[in-house]
C-alpha cells in the first residue's frame, strides 16, 4: 500500500505562494504518481482561518486528482468555532472513518479541539472507544493498522489522553501513525509504531516545498520526501525495512533476501536494479500488481547493509533509493515509547529530513 501525504496547506488566497505550490503538486501527484499510489491525505490546518474561500482553494486545486482524497481537520481548520466550511465546501468524509485499503484498516481521526484556533488538540471519549474498537477489529481480522491524525498522541491536551492513545496504539501493534502539524519532515520509532510527520505545504522554515511517500510493505513502513523539484523516476524501496524504520526483530535482513520497490515517474522505464553493498546489480521483475518491482539477492554482513534499487528511464534519467537494513547482530536503541518525538530517528537527508526542527513544535517562528 503506498499514499502520498500533502502537508499542512495553511491556504489564504490564491494570490500567496503555497496556493501554487499545492497547485504543482497537486498536478505533479496526478500525472507521474496517481498509477502507483492508493490514495493522497491533507493531514489539516488546511485553511489558516477555517474559511469559506480557502476551503474553496483546496477544493479546486483536488478536483484534478483521480486517486482517492482523504481529509483531516487541525488546529487552524477550527478558528470559525467548528468545522462546518471544512465540511460544507471541502465535502469531507465525516470523522472518525475507517477505511480499508489493499488490506490494511486506514483511521482517520479529529483530534482539532473544541476551540478557535490553537493547539487545543483532543480525541475526546467517543472516539477514543471508536478508535479502540477499531483497532481491535483489526487485529482480529490480522490487519495491519494505520491511525491518520494531525500531530503527536502526546500533544493531546485531554487528561491522560496522550498516555492511553498511546498505549492504545502498541497495545494493538499500529504500523504507522501519520501526521502534520510539526511543520517539518520528521520520523519517530518507537520499535512498534512508526511516527511520521511531513513538513508544511503554507508555512515553510526549512528545505524545499514537496510531500512525502509512505509505503507498508508485509509491516515494512518506507517513507521518503519527494521535493517538488526533484526528478523523476523517484524511487522508494518497500522491503527491507531500514534500521530506523525497524518494527521488531523479524525485520532483519541475513542470507537471502527479498527487495521490493515502487518507481514513481510517468515515463516507461528501461531498467530497475538492486544490490547489496557494492555488489553487483540484480534485475528486479515487474510483479502482477503492474507496480512493484522485487528480486532476491544476498545480503552480506552482520550488522548494518546497504541495499540500492535504482530505476533508468527509456530517457536514460536514473532515479535511486537506499536502505541500510539491519543485519542480525544490530542492536536497535533504547526506546521512550511516549507517543512523541523522544524517538525521533534524527537526520537522514537522504529521505528529506534535516533534523533541524524548524517548525512551531520544536525550533520555529510560523504559528501553529
Amino acid at each position: 500500500m503506498a499514499f502520498a501525504h500533502i502537508g499542512d496547506l495553511h491556504l489564504t488566497d490564491a494570490k500567496q505562494r503555497n496556493f501554487t505550490d499545492f497547485l504543482a503538486i497537486v498536478a505533479q501527484i496526478e500525472i507521474q504518481c496517481a498509477a502507483a499510489i492508493d490514495f493522497v491525505v491533507l493531514p489539516g490546518d488546511n485553511a489558516d482561518n477555517g474559511l469559506p474561500g480557502q476551503y474553496a482553494l483546496a477544493a479546486t486545486a483536488l478536483k484534478m486528482l483521480s486517486v482517492p482524497v482523504h481529509v483531516i481537520p487541525g488546529d487552524h481548520d477550527m478558528e470559525q468555532g467548528g468545522l462546518a466550511n471544512f465540511y460544507a465546501v471541502l465535502k469531507a468524509e465525516p470523522l472518525p472513518r475507517a477505511v480499508t485499503v489493499r488490506g490494511a484498516r486506514c483511521l482517520f481521526l479529529d483530534i482539532s479541539g473544541p476551540g478557535s484556533g490553537g493547539p487545543d488538540f483532543r480525541l475526546g471519549q467517543d472516539q477514543a472507544a471508536w478508535l479502540e474498537a477499531e483497532l481491535a477489529a483489526a487485529r482480529r481480522a490480522d490487519a495491519p493498522a494505520l491511525v491518520f491524525t494531525h500531530t503527536y498522541p502526546e500533544d493531546l491536551q485531554g487528561e491522560g489522553e496522550g498516555a492511553a492513545m498511546t498505549r492504545l496504539l502498541a497495545d494493538h501493534d499500529v504500523a504507522l501513525v501519520d501526521m502534520g502539524h510539526t511543520h517539518y519532515n520528521e520520523l519517530a520509532n518507537d520499535g512498534r509504531t512508526i511516527f511520521a510527520a511531513t513538513r508544511s505545504t503554507g508555512q515553510i522554515e526549512e528545505g524545499p516545498v514537496g510531500y512525502s511517500i509512505a509505503t507498508l510493505d508485509g509491516g515494512v513502513v518506507s517513507w521518503r520526501f519527494k521535493a517538488l523539484d526533484d526528478a523523476f523516476p523517484f524511487v522508494v524501496v518497500t522491503a527491507p525495512a531500514d534500521h530506523r524504520l525497524m518494527r521488531g526483530q523479524d525485520q532483519r535482513v541475513s542470507g537471502r533476501c527479498t527487495v521490493r520497490a515502487l518507481v514513481f515517474g510517468a515515463c516507461a522505464l528501461a531498467r530497475v536494479a538492486c544490490r547489496s553493498e557494492d555488489g553487483a546489480w540484480v534485475a528486479m521483475a515487474l510483479g502482477d500488481d503492474g507496480r512493484a518491482w522485487s528480486a532476491e539477492i544476498d545480503v552480506p554482513g552482520d550488522r548494518l547493509v546497504t541495499i540500492e534499487v535504482e530505476a533508468v528511464d527509456v530517457q536514460g534519467r536514473p532515479g535511486l533509493h537506499a536502505v541500510r537494513a539491519a543485519g542480525p547482530g544490530y542492536a536497535p536503541p533504547a526506546r521512550v515509547g511516549r507517543g512523541s518525538d523522544a524517538d525521533a530517528v534524527g537526520s537522514w537527508p537522504e529521505n528529506g529530513i534535516f533534523g533541524t526542527q524548524l517548525g512551531p513544535n520544536r525550533n520555529g517562528a510560523s504559528s501553529s
